[in-house]
């Protein structure tokens, strides 16, 4: 595209606020900040109708294609603050065969330390350069823990990771070799969220936590944003989103509020399925009780970690933008999980994590409930590269001094 001569650069941030989820209340934007003081989640608001007068949308469609081609709807103000690894616009991969001839998989693990945390953790942490943070903590089930630990790395911040015992080695080791110090505690994720909260409350290091800073929001809605582009400004027909903490959801939601408010897109909306294990399903549970608020979710257990989230700080949130969307919660188990990870690598040659798995198999339920069709326009999210997980070992041997039957291999 050429870009009209007369277009330029506007200026770098159109933050104006910070706001609670829930009551409304502002905060000022260039301070350190947890949660509200109702104790749920902070939003970066922006001054949209001042956006919408000096970027065109030409602009940004002229720019390349990474993350930070929407640098005007992201909070960092000053370049210099950004911590980059390189984080590219995500593809968008068919799966006909073992999804259907309309169903795209967003493949995340593209991303810098190979998953979609990377979106949020890099936006966390070139905010906490911005306003002098000099050492972090978070719990994680792994990857998130993998992101912030590169990212804080690159920007000079300590860093403290604590994760549940039973967190994959691959990420525990990754998360360690990147600088950070990580612990291994008997306990869930939220468990490990309780102890980063009470360090945090005493001072020691800033919680970025899933959604007890406002930043991971930010950089996680970029994948709606990409969304939009990548479909020429109208949204598919649903999106099957892995379910934890949710912040993606989240932030997919806002994105296309302010794509709108900007009028670059229409008012149709995706139907939003939130995507969780059945052994860990409290947002299902919510869902399907006509409830507001989760309960948390004893004895979690899935082999998809990245999902094993008891309790979300933002479950309004998440259960707003589902019920707002028509679209539902909903819970697949591990069996069907493993089947839908082998399918697709066999059929599409496309490695799913396990909690990209549960979003083709998620898909697979709703077609056969009749909530979506073979003519919808699809997007499932495969949050991490395969590659990080365990995986069956299906070789056989040969022995190369004896006769070996060719015909037979």
């Amino acid at each position: 595209m050429t870009l009209n001569p007369n277009l330029t650069e506007p200026r770098a941030s159109f933050v104006t606020h910070l706001e609670c989820s829930m009551t409304g209340e502002h905060y000022p934007a260039d301070q350190p900040r947890g949660l509200s003081s109702v104790g749920r989640p902070v939003i970066v608001r922006y001054d949209l109708a001042a956006l919408k007068a000096a970027l065109p949308r030409a602009l940004v469609e002229a720019r390349p294609t990474d993350l930070w081609r929407w640098r005007e709807l992201l909070p960092v103000r000053d370049a210099a603050n950004i911590v980059s690894l390189g984080e590219v616009e995500t593809p968008l991969i068919p799966v006909p065969r073992s999804g259907g001839a309309k169903v795209l998989v967003k493949d995340e693990g593209r991303l810098p330390t190979g998953s979609f945390k990377a979106r949020g953790l890099v936006m966390a942490v070139s905010m906490a350069k911005a306003l002098g943070v000099t050492r972090i903590a978070i719990p994680t089930n792994g990857n998130a823990g993998a992101a912030l630990a590169a990212y804080a790395s690159r920007a000079g911040i300590e860093t403290i990771v604590l994760c549940p015992d039973d967190t994959p080695e691959i990420n525990v080791r990754e998360i360690a070799l990147q600088g950070a110090r990580v612990y291994r505690v008997n306990g869930l994720i939220d468990d490990c969220g309780a102890i980063v909260a009470k360090g945090a409350a005493e001072g020691r290091w800033y919680d970025v936590s899933t959604l007890k800073e406002p930043y991971r929001i930010e950089g996680k809605k970029t994948m709606g944003l990409e969304l939009a582009a990548q479909f020429g400004w109208e949204l598919p027909d649903a999106i099957f989103y892995p379910t934890g903490g949710g912040t993606g959801l989240i932030g997919m939601w806002k994105a296309f509020a302010e794509l709108e408010a900007l009028g670059w897109i229409g008012a149709k909306r995706p139907k939003m399925f939130a995507v969780q294990a059945s052994g860990c399903a409290p947002m299902v549970k919510a869902f399907e009780e006509g409830k507001e608020h989760a309960e948390r979710w004893e004895n979690a257990h899935t082999i998809a970690s990245g999902i094993r989230v008891p309790r979300a700080v933002g479950d309004f949130l998440i259960l707003r933008a589902v019920r707002e969307s028509g679209g539902i919660a909903m819970a697949v188990d591990d069996p069907a999980i493993e089947a839908a990870v082998e399918r697709c690598a066999r059929e599409d040659g496309l490695l799913l994590c396990p909690e990209g798995g549960a979003t083709l198999a998620a898909y697979h339920q709703a077609r056969a409930q009749g909530l979506v069709s073979a003519d919808d326009r699809v997007v499932l999210f495969n949050c991490a590269t395969g590659l990080k997980y365990p995986m069956p070992d299906r070789s056989k041997t040969l022995d190369r001094h004896a006769a070996i039957d060719l015909a037979a291999l």
